[in-house]
């Protein structure tokens, strides 16, 4: 039992926090999905009105449904142009999403006026909410998912007490063309939104555990290339727009393969773990360590170049004085790194250009003899 409600904890932990970088990226270009489908799906319900008419519906429900669709045609419209700006607006997500729920709301209500039956029993409109919910999975972030599927359980419950208590008598809530509104049945269709939502939420959850491992190293649990690719671009636009310096710094541990060699790969990855270890218990919030392959690794730091110099040297004395020992009874290990540092601008606009600057720099502090950070060639 207590294995279980912690499982539980965690994949609530896991929905509620920030997606990593790779999620965020990925669920960028699934709200500029959604918003294309929400353009297709608007223009489609511009035929909605006119079936409405030819099949001999009232005018005053034609005109309703042409209005509603009018309005959505001109926010899909908003919503794409917006989305089109990846990332810009961190509460995109939330917001369209919060608005596909609300317009569907919205138009019930509109229904209720002209007709109570029809704000409760027309299914075409109500399926909006079981749209705007699977469409959340695009998006690839848990909590999105969770606040459409309870907002659009909140308001659809509302809508069903504003219904019942709008009727002064029971046969308001019965029609020819809608059928009669019960209660039963709108319990199950509440129940059928909670189910919506949890098999959705379940969708990303799941796409939320792959991509993390996609982006995650197995062995150190740092960030890999995947995530370095995908998060290096969000950060120099940041330090663009804030006229900011971001340095980048190569690590590459000193004759580690002779460390393989002598106490062997097992032994070996546990010395990797040692290090990350002494690194991420020195690193500040606005530093990230990343492994590249192997034992190499890059640091990212929102500082100019002679505040990175100060801190990667610290790190180096760091793990320098802090001994890897392989067993219990074994020799310690002392285990060094060599740098190298590149900055943007200086040094170079993007990930590629800044990483082979930083790897002249490190061949450079290999040359001279390891155990040492180069900011610069001599």
């Amino acid at each position: 039992m207590r294995a279980f409600g912690k499982a539980i904890s965690d994949v609530a932990r896991s929905l509620l926090s920030r997606p990593d970088e790779i999620m965020l990226e990925v669920g960028a270009g699934g709200e500029l999905l959604v918003a294309r489908l929400r353009v297709l799906v608007a223009a489609l319900l511009l035929l909605l009105p006119l079936l409405n008419a030819i099949s001999g519906g009232s005018v005053n429900e034609t005109m309703i449904g042409l209005g509603g669709a009018i309005f959505v045609n001109v926010a899909a419209q908003v919503w794409l142009h917006l989305a089109k700006r990846k990332r810009r607006y961190y509460w995109l997500p939330f917001a369209s999403s919060a608005y596909d729920v609300t317009a569907t709301t919205l138009v019930l209500i509109l229904l209720a006026f002209n007709h109570l039956p029809s704000a409760l029993n027309s299914m075409i409109v109500w399926c909006g909410y079981l749209l705007a919910i699977m469409m959340t999975a695009l998006r690839n972030d848990g909590r999105v998912t969770l606040l459409v599927g309870v907002l659009a359980l909140l308001q659809y419950g509302w809508l069903i007490w504003g219904v019942f208590v709008a009727a002064n008598s029971p046969e308001q809530l019965i029609s020819i063309e809608y059928g009669t509104v019960t209660m039963s049945a709108q319990t199950q269709r509440l129940l059928i939104l909670a189910v919506f939502t949890l098999i959705t939420t379940t969708v990303v959850y799941r796409m939320q555990r792959l991509v993390e491992m996609s982006g995650t190293d197995g062995l150190t649990k740092l960030p890999n290339r995947t995530w370095l690719l995908h998060r290096f671009p969000r950060l120099v636009d940041a330090a663009r727009s804030e006229g900011a310096t971001l340095s980048l710094a190569l690590l590459d541990l000193d004759h580690f393969k002779r460390i393989n060699d002598e106490i062997g790969h097992q032994a070996g990855d546990r010395a990797l773990r040692h290090v990350v270890r002494v690194l991420n218990g020195k690193l500040e919030g606005d530093e990230w360590l990343v492994r590249l392959s192997g034992e190499e690794f890059v640091l990212l730091l929102r500082r100019p170049m002679g505040s990175a110099w100060e801190r990667v040297d610290l790190l180096r004395r760091a793990v320098a004085e802090i001994p890897f020992v392989a067993e219990r009874g074994a020799d310690p290990q002392r285990i060094t790194f060599s740098a190298g540092l590149a900055s943007f601008p200086a040094d170079g606009n993007d990930l590629s250009a800044l990483l082979k600057r930083a790897d002249t720099r490190l061949r450079q502090g290999k040359a001279e003899g390891r155990n040492r950070v180069i900011a610069r060639e001599h």
